[in-house]
């Protein structure tokens, strides 16, 4: 299943920038990053499943996230959109059309480090869906 994060802005050389690429490089293909314009509309896809990143989403920990993309991955999902906004956030229709609203927590964080944290949380789903032990959790 291909891993999408859809993200508003440009990320350019920065601390953040690496830390996502390093988790890129780790998922091998599985993961990508696309960025588009702060006012260019959505991309669209067919099919799939779309994670919209809002700050009124669910506060999923690691362990629930990697069972949500598994059930997709075994219904026949093929690819899971990550939508990360611009500083505004989402607009309504956008919110209305996910599959899952994703949190942070209650904080409101900078959304080019929400990039690398997305990033992060999607390698960590994906190795406690593959039992490695990245994740030492219980």
């Amino acid at each position: 299943m291909r891993l999408h994060i859809v993200a508003r802005g440009r990320i350019g050389a920065s601390p953040e920038a690496e830390l996502v690429e390093r988790y890129v490089k780790r998922l091998r293909g599985d993961l990508v990053v696309t960025e588009i314009g702060d006012i260019a509309p959505w991309p669209r896809f067919d099919g799939g499943r779309t994670v919209v990143l809002d700050e009124t989403g669910k506060d999923l920990g690691s362990e629930a996230l990697a069972v949500t993309l598994a059930r997709w991955r075994d219904d026949g999902a093929r690819e899971v959109r990550f939508l990360i906004g611009a500083a505004d956030g989402h607009d309504a229709a956008t919110r209305a059309g996910a599959d899952l609203l994703l949190g942070f927590g209650r904080a409101t964080w900078p959304h080019m480090l929400v990039r690398a944290m997305l990033a992060e949380q999607i390698y960590r789903a994906t190795t406690i869906i593959a039992g490695h032990p990245y994740h030492r959790a219980g």
